[in-house]
């Protein structure tokens, strides 16, 4: 299985062609498009939403993983890292900073593939899935093991808003589990009290709960958080 975490979008074909790439080189591996509008070039949101989406799929699951505002730079080194049963590739830029933090193993290598085509804008395309194809197929992939070692300090928890969904719902990147429900947040200069479910909260009430992801997510019962509270990415959790 292939499983693809990007930036790229609803829009455009971007997302058609990473998937045709696949097709071509690995037919039969069946393709999940996870999520494709992670909060665009914001390498650190798309950290802290790598680490809380990936938990779950089965062994041997490849992940192809392109945020990447510095495409073409050759500033980061392209990767593969296994981590226990999962195999992350895309580039070494904090991307899978978080995801390799709570790991028990971490095992990298510098790709030294060279594709036919590499354009200088969508290295996702030209050289991400075509690796991640030769993995599913396990075939060998041009490449050196390198000590691996993460590019940030960033916290286990980001106190900030990184991702909303089509509800109008703010993700945090705080581990629910790190935070006790007697705790009253403070959100664009707003208290926000925990309850358990939506139902748990009259209509237009604003609230925070545990997501299915495992994160603090601020909602508003039958209404749009992002817009009734004034957020944004980056928005400050207190």
């Amino acid at each position: 299985m292939i499983v693809l975490f990007s930036d790229y979008g609803q829009q455009g074909p971007y997302i058609g062609e990473i998937e045709a790439m696949l097709f071509r080189y690995a037919p039969s591996e069946r393709v999940i498009n996870l999520l494709c509008d992670v909060p665009a070039q914001n390498v650190q949101a798309g950290a802290y939403l790598l680490a809380a989406l990936s938990a779950d799929f089965p062994k041997g699951t490849i992940f192809f993983c392109v945020v990447d505002p510095g495409v073409g730079s050759g500033r980061d080194l392209p990767v593969v890292i296994r981590l226990v049963d999962h195999l992350f590739v895309g580039p070494h830029n904090g991307l899978f900073d978080l995801v390799s933090r709570w790991s028990a193993t971490v095992e990298c290598w510098q790709i030294t593939y060279q594709p036919v085509k590499l354009s200088n804008s969508f290295h996702g395309r030209d050289l991400y899935a075509p690796v991640c194809a030769m993995l599913a197929r396990q075939q060998p992939v041009p490449g050196k093991k390198i000590s691996w070692s993460q590019r940030y300090n960033w916290p286990d928890d980001l106190a900030e808003i990184i991702y909303f969904d089509s509800f109008g719902n703010a993700w945090t990147g705080i581990r629910a589990a790190a935070m006790e429900v007697s705790k009253t947040l403070v959100v664009a200069g707003r208290e926000i009290k925990h309850s358990d479910s939506f139902a748990g909260v009259p209509p237009g009430t604003s609230f925070w709960y545990e997501n299915s992801s495992g994160l603090v997510e601020i909602a508003v019962n039958r209404g749009c958080a992002r817009e009734e509270l004034g957020l944004e990415i980056g928005s400050e959790v207190r």
